[in-house]
């Protein structure tokens, strides 16, 4: 399935970028990290990455042309693929974007305003320091936590190097720099989660008078009592910018985490080959590589912070009385958000079916002695039900407010228990994969999912999805649909039961599964001959494998 690549924000204040080189061409292949191409924002000019492997289809933005921010400039997918529908619902841009007319200014309200001295009509010197904000690194991300400062305050950065991790609601990722100075200030303790565009920190010039631009419009209320010895101006009009500096042809060529890697390892990375685009080095190189014997890696000498910060206290549960307050986490935020969402907009309804599992479990036993990896009835039931959507191409659906779209390609999302709540990474063209392929591809999504480690690709363009909890020896229960999906299929455990047959008694394993369905989409007839389908490949399991 294609994916669009979207202009990315990469600083606090911008609002549309220029790309000032395509690194690749329509028709290149693309891996996962490679340079697409070089985009100059209103700092500076930074490396556009890829997040997913294909080919590239399409550009729909011509050098040194600009675009706001989130707009689709290109599309990545399988080659040959037809690419045309992201490009129309997307609205792919194809010129710069007009820019908006000022905004009209508010009335001003009856209260005095003290006339101001010559002093304070005097304009003021600029401030050479610039705000770092809590960036949307998720298209669903409304807050992030502060896992890690990987800086300091006072340590010199550079543009590219990492200056945190970041907490989403999806997962942990690193933050660069998109600015050259020192750290000045840190806004936001470990553990402390912050709305997205929240000040976090500031990097500027090692003198700079950083206080005047932390006004409490800017700064999370958790760390606005930090500054305490100085009153904060009121009219801070605007932050001076820094240019990029100008490239230096001997430097380095590597990517932010193989340099951090590389300082971590104690490698000298001017004796790496690179393998990525233009001899940029990146993790893969420094797999294998020796850390340097006689040579250290140069680290930056801190400066000296201007003024010693107060801690603020990390929040932590607050036990009073017989209950205990646990502060929410971002994941469990969102959770509830678009759950709740779905519950109350989509119009549910449940068709419970009962399944014999006998040969099911009878044919496990013999399929994972010739498999490379062991297949669970997880899997089995993953691979049932892509082929029954397959056959019923009406449930493999989703409602768009003003159409439904019926896809004509079957990615299952499978739903992983980790800590915080509740991940689900995606089986992509789950029915024209084997069971083996499967078992593999759902064990490494889930360990990824449970370290915090799943990429927008893996979790992303669903389009059914399954919750198994019989594992858990819950026999039968009911699931919200994950939206944009049209159904979502419940799994109970197998159990041992007694079946009666002409006149006769016996022992036999069934299995009830629940399809939760949206009644915009998907009617009672149509989900049930789903599931008969469903019952009929699970109850004569070899039909799978031909």
């Amino acid at each position: 399935m294609a994916e669009v690549i979207r202009m990315p924000k990469l600083s606090d204040t911008m609002t549309e970028g220029i790309i000032a080189e395509w690194l690749k061409k329509v028709g290149d292949t693309i891996k996962t990290g490679d340079v697409l191409a070089e985009v100059e924002t209103d700092k500076a000019t930074m490396e556009l990455e890829s997040f997913v492997d294909g080919t590239l289809l399409y550009i729909g933005l011509e050098k040194g042309q600009a675009t706001p921010v989130d707009a689709i400039i290109a599309v990545v997918g399988a080659p040959n693929e037809d690419y045309k529908a992201y490009i129309s619902n997307g609205a792919a841009p194809q010129t710069a974007a007009p820019t908006p007319p000022p905004a009209t200014p508010e009335p001003l309200t009856s209260t005095p305003i003290p006339t101001p001295s010559l002093a304070e009509l005097a304009p003021a010197a600029p401030i050479n320091a610039t705000l770092i904000t809590m960036p949307k690194l998720t298209d669903s991300m409304a807050e992030g936590t502060l896992v890690t400062w990987l800086k300091k305050v006072g340590d010199a950065v550079k543009v590219g190097d990492l200056i945190a991790e970041v907490e989403t609601d999806k997962a942990t990722m690193e933050l660069e720099s998109f600015e050259d100075g020192v750290l000045l200030y840190i806004g936001v303790e470990e553990g402390q989660a912050v709305p997205v565009d929240t000040t976090i920190a500031i990097i500027g010039q090692a003198d700079a008078d950083y206080k005047a631009l932390l006004n409490p419009a800017a700064v999370p209320a958790a760390s606005a009592a930090v500054e305490t010895a100085d009153p904060v101006p009121s009219a801070v009009t605007e932050v001076a910018t820094h240019e990029a500096p100008a490239t230096d042809e001997t430097r380095v060529k590597a990517s932010p985490l193989a340099k951090k890697i590389a300082e971590d390892k104690g490698i000298d990375l001017s004796h790496i080959a690179g393998s990525g685009d233009g001899g940029r080095i990146v993790k893969r190189d420094l797999d294998s590589a020796a850390p340097a014997k006689t040579a250290e890696i140069s680290k930056p000498v801190a400066a000296p912070a201007t003024q010693p910060l107060a801690q603020t206290p990390q929040p932590v549960a607050n036990v009073v009385g017989d209950f205990e307050d646990t502060p929410i986490s971002s994941m469990r935020k969102t959770i509830a958000r678009r759950l709740a969402e779905s519950k109350f907009t989509a119009p549910h309804f449940y068709l419970t079916m009962e399944i014999n599992m006998d040969k099911a479990m009878a044919l496990r036993g013999p399929i994972n002695e010739a498999s490379p990896v062991k297949i669970s009835f997880n899997d089995m039931i993953i691979k049932a039900s892509a082929l029954a959507l397959k056959k019923h191409p009406a449930v493999n659906s989703a409602w768009l407010g003003d159409k439904i779209r019926k896809y004509n390609y079957v990615n299952v999302g499978v739903a992983v228990a980790v800590e915080d709540g509740l991940l689900v990474p995606v089986v992509r063209d789950a029915d024209k994969k084997s069971l083996s392929g499967i078992a593999a591809e759902v064990k490494e999504l889930a360990g990824k999912a449970k370290d915090k480690k799943l990429q927008p690709k893996e979790w992303e363009g669903n389009t059914f999805s399954i919750s198994n909890l019989g594992m858990f020896g819950i026999e039968q229960f009911t699931a919200i649909i994950n939206p944009p999906d049209a159904c979502i299929l419940a799994v109970g455990a197998i159990k041992e039961t007694v079946a009666h047959k002409d006149g006769q008694f016996y022992a036999t394993n069934v299995m009830k599964v629940t399809l939760s369905c949206d009644h915009r989409v998907v009617d009672g007839a149509l989900g049930a001959a789903f599931l008969q389908t469903l019952k009929q490949l699970l109850e004569n399991p070899m039909a799978m494998l031909v």
